[in-house]
């Protein structure tokens, strides 16, 4: 006789979103700034894994409530301590329109491969 699967209520609407415990506890993500923080719940709630996030400045400062400024400068440290990494760049064109910048998350798998954990590499500068 199969066991009755137990249902969890926490994924019952619409999925979750899960961050390394591991990941969470190292200085390279607890000194980061909380904009830098909540932009990479931003991204991840983007994520798929057979394509890259395609998220800008202007969304991510709309969505922290924060200025342009602030919201490139935690796109800057995600990228500086390798968190995230540039994949194709931003194009404005007032004809074809616009893109934003698209993003591999660098924690979490990418067409169908491990994640590089390129952030285990950062180190503080002195």
């Amino acid at each position: 006789m199969a066991k009755k699967k137990l249902k969890l209520g926490f994924d019952s609407r619409r999925g979750v979103i899960v961050i390394s415990r591991g990941m969470r506890e190292t200085y390279t993500y607890e000194s980061m700034p909380a904009t830098a923080k909540v932009l990479m719940d931003l991204l991840q709630l983007q994520w798929r894994n057979d394509r890259l996030v395609c998220y800008g400045v202007r969304e991510a400062a709309q969505k922290i409530s924060c200025t342009t400024n602030t919201a490139s400068k935690a796109f800057k440290i995600l990228q500086e301590r390798g968190f995230i990494v540039c994949q194709e760049e931003s194009l404005f064109n007032s004809k074809k329109g616009s893109k934003a910048r698209e993003w591999r998350l660098t924690w979490m798998p990418f067409e169908y491969r491990n994640p590089t954990h390129d952030w285990e590499n950062w180190q503080a500068k002195k």
